[in-house]
């Protein structure tokens, strides 16, 4: 049956109808995550709070999932968080590994199943990382440098001879590791004398404690260098409980704002910023440029500066 002209013309036009009204099709924003240490240090709270705020500066680059674990030295959370992100198909993971070995062999995982991986804060171990046949780029401060600053400017109090302690992190942390040869540094240069180095695992509770005990075994002592700005307000509460306010000074590293009001009010001498509040947006900012092949995925050394009351508000 021949059909009518008019109704031809009217099924030509519907047969073309839906590609004309097709939109065009979005690519998915890629998905990011942040995975931090404890969130309960003030640091990593401030590295959140920063990562958040650039993607709503950003909403329409990428989504961003921050996530962290319970305390500086649960190794198990951390790696169960990677497996998540792995299991979700993020296309990007920044993390601030709590071990600068143990997270390696997930990450290369995260590698294999095509994330791309960012290391921020705490580098991950160079020679490990090769043994396992793999490379990430490291985003972040020069560490032995910051405590060298801070260091330095602690040796202006002493004397030549001078006790002083150190209050280290986690020991298999690099930035650890990194912090307390800058101190140590520094304090030779000072002629300083270095009579313990005891680990208060970046927590504030601990170092209390740990500091109470290494002011009763050295009443001589004249300093504390805390490689992180949590110890430093544990070991400042010691100090304060043993009645040697005044006696002893107090470095710490971070610049967080309970340290800031210390400094101001003279408990703590100084503090290193390593700008936390940026640390993961420059880390976000290179995975978004690898996902976009603009960037090679190689280190990158960010700011850390000198922080006394002078530099403070």
């Amino acid at each position: 049956m021949k059909l009518p002209l008019p109704f031809l013309i009217v099924l030509t036009l519907l047969a073309f109808l839906p590609a004309c009204e097709r939109a065009p099709e979005v690519p998915d924003k890629p998905e990011v995550a942040l995975v931090m240490k404890s969130l309960a240090n003030e640091f990593f709270q401030t590295m959140a709070d920063g990562a958040d705020a650039y993607q709503k500066e950003n909403p329409d680059d990428f989504d961003l999932i921050t996530n962290g674990i319970r305390n500086e030295t649960d190794l198990a959370q951390q790696v169960a968080l990677v497996e998540q992100m792995i299991a979700r198909g993020v296309d990007a993971i920044v993390i601030a590994p709590a071990d600068s070995k143990a997270l390696i062999s997930v990450l290369k995982r995260a590698q294999e199943a095509g994330i791309v991986v960012v290391n921020i804060d705490n580098r991950l171990d160079p020679s490990v990382l090769s043994g396992a046949g793999t490379s990430i780029p490291f985003v972040g401060p020069d560490n032995r440098d910051g405590a060298r600053l801070v260091g330095t400017e602690l040796a202006k109090k002493l004397k030549p001879g001078d006790h002083v302690a150190i209050l280290e992190g986690v020991p298999t942390a690099f930035n650890a590791q990194q912090r307390r040869a800058g101190f140590e540094e520094a304090m030779k240069a000072a002629t300083a004398q270095v009579v313990t180095v005891q680990s208060a695992s970046w927590e504030m509770e601990k170092a209390n404690t740990v500091t109470a005990g290494i002011l009763t075994a050295h009443p001589e002592l004249v300093a504390i260098l805390a490689c992180n700005d949590s110890m430093a307000l544990g070991a400042a509460a010691a100090v304060k409980a043993g009645g040697r306010e005044g006696q002893v000074h107090l470095v710490g590293f971070d610049n967080i704002s309970a340290v800031q009001e210390l400094i101001r009010e003279g408990r703590i001498l100084a503090t290193a910023d390593q700008h936390g509040d940026q640390l993961a947006v420059y880390g976000i900012e290179l995975a978004l440029s690898i996902l976009k092949g603009e960037a090679p995925p190689r280190d990158r050394k960010t700011p850390v500066d000198l922080v006394t009351r002078a530099q403070l508000p």
